[in-house]
């Protein structure tokens, strides 16, 4: 069994504003696999809070995933890529690669997603859109694939 933190990442949601659906609808899509909520937090689009909760689950918590969900866009707020980046060691292009190449297919609007994935010591942190359509997209393509990766990070045979 592996854990998981789900960090929603919105201005408006964290004031309240408007109700978290993608970050629930990421709690149901994994529901199925070998995952244990660890935590689920909504916060908002600031980057070094952003930076901060990605350092406490990777280092504190030590998550073995981490799934944001939101500030993958073109607006000024739009920080979580540039936060991802700043705290991980090595980047995993592959997989925003193949969400953005998977959603294509349902909307061209896939390409302008700056989704970034990498890992962090032993964590494995991944940016999803914000939008609940594209959040399920984007998880239904790498889902079998993510127990797979956690594995190898832990150096289990593959």
């Amino acid at each position: 069994m592996y854990t998981v933190a789900i960090l929603t990442i919105s201005d408006r949601c964290s004031r309240g504003e408007r109700e978290d659906i993608s970050g629930k609808l990421i709690q149901e899509l994994i529901a199925g696999l070998a995952l244990e909520i660890a935590r689920y937090e909504i916060i908002p689009d600031e980057p070094e809070v952003i930076k901060a909760r990605l350092i406490e689950y990777c280092d504190t918590l030590k998550v073995d995933l981490v799934l944001t969900t939101g500030g993958t866009g073109f607006t000024p707020r739009d920080n979580t890529p540039e936060a991802t980046l700043a705290v991980i060691d090595r980047e995993v292009p592959g997989i925003p690669e193949v969400m953005r190449l998977e959603c294509l297919k349902f909307s061209r609007r896939s390409m302008l997603s700056r989704a970034v994935a990498g890992i962090r010591k032993r964590t494995l942190i991944i940016n999803l859109p914000g939008s609940a359509k594209a959040v399920q997209e984007s998880l239904e393509v790498i889902l079998d694939t993510l127990i797979h990766a956690l594995d190898m990070i832990r150096g289990k045979d593959h």
